[in-house]
């Protein structure tokens, strides 16, 4: 039950150091509240809260799952044994 992998460097910066200057600063504090809550997690089912917009990516293999950060921004993941793995911060859409 915790982040293993990053697939985005700044995303990694921002979960250890808590500050990046690749990614907006307006977004840091909605995307830590999402890693937290990803790194507590124990399925991917457990980001499934109001105001994350958790859902599967289609047509992905091993399964992704995204969570909602703010217009077409995204935190994708996998999940595997309990661990989320290549932990990424993209625009999907």
């Amino acid at each position: 039950m915790a982040i293993k992998t990053f697939r985005s460097k700044p995303l990694s910066d921002l979960w250890e150091k808590g500050n990046t200057g690749k990614i907006d600063k307006r977004l840091h504090d909605r995307i830590l509240r999402r890693l937290d809550q990803l790194d507590a997690a124990l399925k991917a089912d457990d980001m499934n809260l109001p105001g994350f917009d958790f859902h599967a990516l289609h047509g992905a293999d091993p399964a992704r799952y995204t969570v909602h950060i703010n217009g077409p921004w995204c935190v994708t993941f996998e999940f595997e044994g309990g661990d989320a793995y290549r932990v990424d911060f993209e625009q999907y859409h």
